[in-house]
């Protein structure tokens, strides 16, 4: 393989596995699909208390979750700078020093994701890194703007190199049962998406119940969605283990109807190294080792990454170093 192609695909979702094409509208399934959240908050407030990986364990936790997480920037200053700068991290998430003691090599992390306007100041400071820009579209967060432009935007972000596309659902297709409707919806977007990856956004915190969330995850699923995500992570509520939970088990029915394996993206609210391993362990015990590689697994975070690195010297010093020694950006 020349290395043209290999930067092409190098840490792409589903490389390893075809695609979800996604299948016909399954409405007796979407209907029967139920969640009962008293026994799913049981289960997920038992991880926390349950995860007792420690030391050297620890440490290889948190280097399998840094190379699970799209570095995100998504605020109205970002600057071609600030971008260049994020990316040099991605190629580089945790410092030379640290990880000679650790007796890693080098690695990265699993894409970067930008708006827009930045896919192409990512794409220049990305080459021949293998790392994928991941752009939000279809007029994140609040997925409101008009259809034709929202398709359009996939269209221009994959043109500008985007190599992976988080779309946001219409909430209100969940809301009204309009099922139909959002599969639709998505159909279109996937098709719009051509070889780039599609990653569906549902918003869980405004779709009003976990039964919502399951069905929704289904939907998204059954239309082509490479991957499904929780949030914006603009919402008031973004990922939590509960919600995690059921679109969880909602891709492990799935993979176990149609054979397709889909990802898997929890976003917005963890920043801390212990969230990144209960949502670790969460993914082992539902889904199994094949999902907690980085072409079906991926954080949605910014500061989740300093954190780590700091527990990770941490681990090699034994002493907790100030924040501004593992500047984001």
């Amino acid at each position: 393989m020349d290395t043209a192609t290999k930067d092409r695909t190098a840490q792409l979702p589903q490389v390893t596995d075809p695609r979800n094409a996604g299948i016909e509208l399954d409405l007796a399934w979407v209907r029967a699909a139920q969640a009962n959240t008293s026994a799913i908050e049981r289960r997920a407030a038992t991880l926390p208390a349950r995860r007792s990986v420690k030391k050297d364990h620890q440490a290889a936790w948190l280097l399998k979750a840094i190379t699970c997480i799209d570095l995100t920037t998504l605020a109205g200053d970002d600057t071609p700078g600030r971008v260049h700068r994020l990316c040099a991290k991605a190629r580089q998430p945790v410092r030379r020093d640290i990880l000679e003691a650790l007796g890693m090599g080098p690695i990265t992390v699993g894409a970067v994701c930008v708006y827009h306007e930045m896919i192409a100041p990512a794409v220049e400071a990305l080459r021949g890194s293998g790392i994928p820009v991941a752009a939000v579209s279809t007029g994140f967060p609040a997925g409101l703007s008009p259809f034709h432009l929202r398709v359009e935007e996939i269209r221009e972000s994959v043109k500008a190199g985007a190599r992976e596309i988080d779309i946001v659902i219409s909430r209100r297709h969940v809301l009204t049962g309009n099922w139909q409707a959002l599969y639709d919806e998505l159909r279109i977007f996937r098709e719009a998406c051509g070889e780039a990856h599609m990653k569906a956004i549902l918003a869980t915190g405004e779709l009003g119940t976990l039964r919502n969330v399951a069905r929704a995850s289904l939907v998204a699923m059954m239309a082509g969605s490479d991957f499904i995500k929780t949030s914006t992570g603009k919402e008031s509520v973004n990922a939590t283990l509960p919600v995690s939970l059921v679109m969880i088990r909602a891709i492990r029915e799935f993979h176990e109807r149609t054979g397709h394996r889909v990802g898997y993206k929890p976003a917005g609210g963890i920043s801390r190294a212990k969230d990144a391993l209960n949502y670790l362990a969460l993914i082992k015990e539902e889904l199994g080792n094949r999902w907690l590689q980085p072409d079906l697994f991926r954080f949605g975070a910014s500061s989740l990454l300093g954190d780590i690195e700091r527990q990770l010297e941490h681990h090699v010093t034994g002493a907790y170093s100030a924040g501004w020694r593992h500047p984001m950006g």
